[in-house]
Formats: structure tokens, C-alpha cells, sequence
């Protein structure tokens, strides 16, 4: 492990320090260690161009919204290839969360992601996402780019 000595305003070491308290860091190291992995990971993407990857869509709707649950559904329709699988919970009365698990290239995941985010009716949306090193592309010679998952199981 290498000791760095960095500067951080003030105010920024008051959000940091906030952070520590809240979820019980022993330490400001461990603390910028682990923001430091997550502003990594979020940059991944920028940085590696349009990989692969997996990532969750939780929003919050009004399902009494007009149309919003069938705009909702041909959307996910309109992109079947990047949908995983769905979770609906009913909130209360007038509010659904869904969680989309997706996959596939980063560019289409985010605009799937800023399509439902932004639709009328929707009150709250994030995109979680993380590379996917899982992904073999095979490149055929109609053009056409299909994806293989292979993964492993060690049994006892």
C-alpha cells in the first residue's frame, strides 16, 4: 500500500467526514479508499468506451399516471434484448418501484435508463451499473452480434 498526501477543501472533507460518522469508518483512508473504487467503477465507462456491462434500474412511478404503465411496457418491448428481469413492488396506494436488471453494451443501457427516467410520470430513477467482463462477443458474417454468458459452478 503507497501513502499519497493530497488536499481536499473544506467543505468536502465536511461531506467526507459525514460519510465516516455514518457509516462507521474506522478511518478517513478507508473512507476515501472506497469513494475513490466507486468514482473508478462510475468512470469505467467513459474511459473503456461502449463495453459490456450489467445494471439495475430502480424508479418510482405514479401507476395512476395516464398511459404510463403501457408506454412503460412497449419501452422495455422496444429493447427486449437488454432486460434480464423486473421486480414490482406496490409502495402505497399510488406508488410502484420497478427494478430492471439489464444488460448489454453501455451506450443502450443508458438510454434505455434516460428514456423511463424521463417520462412523465416517473418520480424518481437511477441507474446502477457495473462492467460485465462475462460477455464473449461472436461476430457472424450475416453482421449480426449475438452474446454468449458463460460462467462456472464449483460444487463441494
Amino acid at each position: 500500500m503507497q501513502r499519497i498526501t493530497i488536499s481536499i477543501d473544506d467543505d468536502l472533507m465536511e461531506e467526507i467526514d459525514k460519510i465516516i460518522k455514518e457509516k462507521n469508518y474506522q478511518n478517513r483512508s478507508e473512507a476515501i479508499r472506497d469513494l475513490a473504487r466507486a468514482g473508478m467503477q462510475n468512470s469505467a465507462f467513459a474511459i473503456e468506451g461502449n463495453s459490456s456491462c450489467v445494471a439495475a434500474l430502480v424508479y418510482v412511478y405514479d401507476h395512476e399516471s395516464r398511459e404510463l404503465s403501457k408506454r412503460l411496457t412497449r419501452t422495455f418491448h422496444d429493447q427486449h434484448d437488454l432486460s434480464l428481469a423486473s421486480l414490482h413492488v406496490h409502495l402505497d396506494h399510488g406508488s410502484c418501484m420497478e427494478v430492471s436488471m439489464l444488460k448489454g453494451k453501455a451506450d443502450r443501457v443508458e438510454q434505455l435508463a434516460e428514456q423511463v427516467i424521463t417520462e412523465r410520470g416517473v418520480r424518481y430513477g437511477k441507474l446502477f451499473m457495473v462492467p460485465d467482463n462475462s460477455f464473449h462477443e461472436h461476430h457472424h458474417e450475416n453482421g449480426d452480434d449475438e452474446y454468449h454468458h458463460h460462467h462456472h459452478h464449483d460444487h463441494d
